[in-house]
């Protein structure tokens, strides 16, 4: 179990990031094993294919066998969104001690593999190319695999942090963590981590706490050495949309009624969702997705709220009532 202890002060600190860094870390782990997340599964199908000439063997060597990663590959980003080059920059300057340290214990254990035996020296030369070259092979990765998608990905991520801003709004501290992970635990000032690899308990000492979502995260990740500040990578809801295809509309009465476009968004309408993140599971532009819900909310089956510089919609009671008739006669069509 790792915990945080979280005085006061922390829990005022206590802000969300986001880290394109770390998603393209936390992306080799699935790489490595497409047994760990199925949901990932068609994004590894597409980027396979597509990693060429890219050094594979040092690439999966930064992922231990317990799925471990070294934490100065994961630096805590300073700002809300700070961009790919500007994260792996931080990377670039890591002491070479941190480095032997990071890769120590993200393999401990065992001892290091192949790729990275230029960590075991006291040499800090080797240590400085191995660093280098690692920095430069996950900037070519960060192309193919992870950039293309990054802005719907972010969209996600986004949507997210709204939903927990809410958690925390309506219940506190206990009911953010309470609905981040089964992992996460709440208690008298300290937030647990529980089925962890490592054991540690750390106080926050007044630097807060640092919350990043991810898409590739399977379960709560805080460091792995307890030198590093407090922060947690957690599962991101929505993550399954990024994958999916885009809805289709069924022929049943409410398609009739609305016309598909209408009631496809209608259906998407049973949470809280911000135009920008409709037009992205439709697949359309946010114009197009505004014009039809001006139409739903004149008309009642929509409602609307805004959440700091973003409008959500969701259904109204009787949007909800149109909606279930609708898929009650699709399923009574076939």
């Amino acid at each position: 179990m790792i915990s945080f202890v979280l005085g006061v002060e922390d829990l005022a600190d206590t802000r969300f990031a986001l880290s394109p860094l770390t998603e393209t870390v936390l992306s080799l782990r699935v790489l490595r094993d497409p047994g760990l997340s199925a949901v990932h599964l068609p994004w590894r199908r597409s980027v396979v294919g597509r990693l060429g000439t890219l050094d594979t063997d040092l690439l999966m060597s930064l992922v231990a066998e317990r799925f471990t990663l070294p934490d100065f590959l994961t630096p805590r980003p300073e700002t809300f969104a700070p961009d790919f080059e500007e994260e792996l920059a931080v990377v670039r300057r890591t002491p070479p001690g941190l480095v032997r340290r990071d890769l120590a214990a993200t393999h401990a254990p065992a001892p290091l593999p192949g790729p990275l035996r230029d960590a075991a020296t006291t040499d800090d030369a080797p240590v400085v190319r191995l660093r280098d070259a690692v920095c430069d092979l996950l900037g070519r990765y960060w192309e193919i695999a992870v950039r293309p998608l990054w802005p719907q990905m972010r969209l996600v991520l986004e949507a997210d942090m709204t939903y927990r801003a809410r958690q925390l709004a309506v219940g506190g501290a206990r009911l953010l963590f309470a609905g981040m992970h089964p992992n996460l635990r709440w208690d008298d000032g300290v937030l647990h981590v529980d089925k962890m690899i490592g054991s540690f308990r750390v106080a926050a000492a007044g630097r807060g706490l640092l919350l990043v979502p991810s898409v590739f995260a399977h379960k709560p990740a805080p460091p792995v050495v307890p030198e590093e500040p407090p922060t947690l990578v957690y599962p991101s809801r929505g993550v399954a949309t990024l994958w999916a295809p885009a809805p289709v509309a069924d022929q049943t009465a409410l398609v009739a009624l609305l016309g598909a476009p209408r009631a496809r968004l209608l259906g998407l309408l049973g949470e809280p969702l911000p135009t920008v993140e409709i037009a992205r599971r439709l697949r359309v532009t946010p114009s197009a997705v505004s014009q039809h819900l001006r139409v739903l909310y004149a008309s009642g089956l929509v409602t609307r709220a805004r959440d700091g510089r973003q409008v959500l919609y969701r259904r109204s009671s009787l949007g909800d009532r149109l909606a279930d008739a609708g898929a009650t006669s699709g399923r009574s069509a076939t």
